[in-house]
């Protein structure tokens, strides 16, 4: 059996029933597509990740990268390459390219549906063929030069790098040293050193396109004085992608980690050996804009691939409890000679497990709900539509997708998922030890929880004024007061609500103090995260109970589904009733803060 289980059902569920996906389909940019089509490319894509992709997940992680220093050069093991390339093989990247460079426009909710399969059953294929995302963003923001470039990338299938941290700057993007010198036929030179990039290196493309921020010679300090260049690993004719000389940009070392060993994560060095060779992205010196389009896509996709491991971590984790025989049933404990029973009738195995599907299903939800704004952002563009306003909400989710979402499924796959296996979860005979191992990057790359949080407070509400979070507490204020189904849980909702609202009243009571007192910014500071995570829940469990109140309507004469839905209206209560309590006590810590930890000395540390 394939280490890797989709949840097909629940994600159908999810973009049909939920957030009536069927709705923008035929029509719009979106005309030739239907619910049919939809399907049957998400029934091929699970088909495609239980058996093809998922094949090489485990031996890839035992045999990891090969490392060659003298030529810079990174290997991969044949059996991951021959996943990859059935990955290609069977065209998927053309969810990501540009429709002008041969590219499927789908709704995005779809694409990341999608992309869950992928990252769920062998996260490093997803990583490694983002050259075609890469591509369309060369392309947008490109001249008709960089345009040629987007396409050689498509057409041949090159990779990709963002490379942004450096060995000295870290998460300080601004602190940045790369320099760019342009010469005088109008390439730039770029020297400097790049630390953590992902895919730095590989033998699955004949040629890498490196995306790297650098400073022009004379350019400001800070962020605003970057620019991004397109840094190819070979130099190219741009009319035929010809290869010619190797460009000064070399692997300098791969970095040795916990997890995600087939990643290669690399230190790269440009312009010591011989110049490393760059063209400036659009002829505009407007680094950081730009590579925030990469940026948000990586967000999206980390969050995903954490949401989409703790969900297969889940359904292992399912699969075992209702095998593994363990004791006998509670209420029989006594009797030494009544039958073992399988651990899925164990009280806290069963709440476990409980806790493991409503977290996996809502926050594959919240991904979902978020690449419905996407939709909605899609077909306003088209129709020539302000987007104002969607682009705000996305803004704001992004970072509950990504430092949430990665930060709650680190934890319960460790604590819930790998728990439910006992010691051999400890073991490498089932991949749970390698599902935690890999998971722990999320809360890491593309900017820790602690970087999303401090985002998610002062960049998309304090500077937002707080209009696209209302937005969402609008709508879920609509929800609690709409009657029918879940009254009582609507009514705990509400409440929960209420706390966080209060939570975010009184950070942004100590962000406003700091104008007269400047360290009353770090009571706001001490808890950025705390609201992240709050922000986190309430969203969950509004996505949960609107799950709930479709099922009770389903529920009713169901010839088929009917566990599915006593399953969606028992995770609702559940988490209604054990997560939002938790709330009133978050609640009261942030009205607590005094800031006495930053008067701490640090040698008391």
């Amino acid at each position: 059996m394939s280490h890797y289980i989709a949840n097909l059902r629940d994600i159908e569920f999810c973009l049909f029933d939920l957030l009536d996906r069927g709705s923008i389909l035929g029509k719009s940019i979106y005309k030739e597509l239907d619910r049919e089509t939809v399907m049957g490319m998400l029934e091929e894509v699970k088909r495609l990740a239980e058996k093809d992709l998922a094949a090489s997940f485990i031996e890839s992680d035992r045999l990891g990268t090969q490392f060659n220093k003298e030529t810079g050069d990174v290997k991969l093991p044949e059996s991951f390459k021959k996943s990859y390339r059935a990955y290609m093989d069977g065209e998927w990247w053309r969810i990501d390219a540009p429709e002008a460079l041969g590219g499927n426009r789908i709704p995005l909710s779809v694409r990341w549906a999608i992309a869950e399969m992928i990252l769920g059953s062998n996260p490093a294929i997803h990583i490694y063929a983002s050259g075609t995302s890469f591509a369309h963003v060369a392309y947008i923001c490109g001249t008709e030069r960089d345009k040629k470039i987007a396409k050689l990338m498509v057409d041949k299938d090159w990779g990709a790098t963002m490379q942004l941290t450096e060995p000295e700057a870290g998460s300080d993007v601004g602190a940045g040293r790369s320099k760019a010198v342009q010469q005088s036929d109008g390439t730039w030179h770029i020297t400097g050193t790049k630390r953590f990039i992902t895919s730095g290196d590989s033998d699955l493309n004949e040629n890498i396109i490196h995306f790297v921020l650098a400073r022009p010679e004379g350019a400001g300090p800070g962020t605003k004085g970057l620019s991004l260049f397109l840094v190819p690993k070979f130099m190219f004719d741009l009319e035929t992608g010809a290869l010619g000389k190797r460009n000064g940009i070399y692997v300098t070392k791969v970095e040795h980690k916990m997890g995600l060993n087939v990643s290669s994560t690399c230190e790269m060095n440009l312009g010591e050996k011989e110049p490393a060779v760059g063209y400036l992205l659009g002829e505009v010196h407007d680094g950081i804009a730009q590579m925030f389009k990469v940026i948000e896509y990586a967000r999206m996709m980390v969050g995903t691939k954490a949401i989409a491991t703790l969900s297969t971590g889940y359904q292992q984790a399912l699969a075992y409890a209702k095998v593994r025989l363990q004791g006998p049933d509670l209420t029989k404990s006594a009797d030494k000679a009544s039958p073992r029973v399988s651990i899925i009738h164990h009280p806290d195995v069963r709440r476990s497990l409980m806790v493991q599907k409503a977290y996996s299903e809502g926050m594959r939800a919240l991904v979902l709900y978020t690449a419905s704004i996407q939709d909605a952002i899609q077909i306003a563009e088209a129709e020539g539509k302000e987007t104002a306003e969607l682009d705000a909400i996305n803004d704001l989710l992004l970072p509950i997708v990504k430092g949430y979402g990665s930060e709650k499924s680190w934890v319960l796959l460790g604590t819930e998922s790998l728990q439910t296996f006992g010691g051999s979860g400890f073991t490498q005979d089932w991949p749970l030890e390698q599902y935690v191992r890999d998971a722990k990057i999320d809360t890491l790359y593309e900017g820790t929880t602690a970087i999303q949080g401090m985002d998610f407070f002062f960049r998309k509400i304090v500077k937002n004024n707080g209009k696209a979070i209302g937005f969402i507490g609008k709508e879920i204020t609509d929800f609690c007061s709409s009657g029918g189904a879940m009254t009582a849980e609507k009514e705990q909702l509400g409440k929960a609500l209420a706390d966080v609202n209060a939570m975010l009243g009184a950070m942004v009571g100590f962000a406003m103090e700091s104008q007269s007192e400047p360290k009353a910014i770090y009571k706001a500071g001490l808890n950025t995260t705390r609201l992240l995570m709050a922000a986190g829940e309430i969203i969950i469990a509004w996505l949960l109970l609107r799950q709930a109140v479709i099922a009770e309507e389903k529920i009713t004469g169901a010839a088929k589904d009917l566990d599915f839905y006593k399953g969606k209206i028992a995770a609702a209560k559940y988490f209604v009733r054990t997560v939002l309590p938790h709330l009133r006590s978050e609640l009261k810590i942030v009205q607590s803060e005094a800031g006495e930890l930053m008067e701490v000395p640090e040698s008391a540390y």
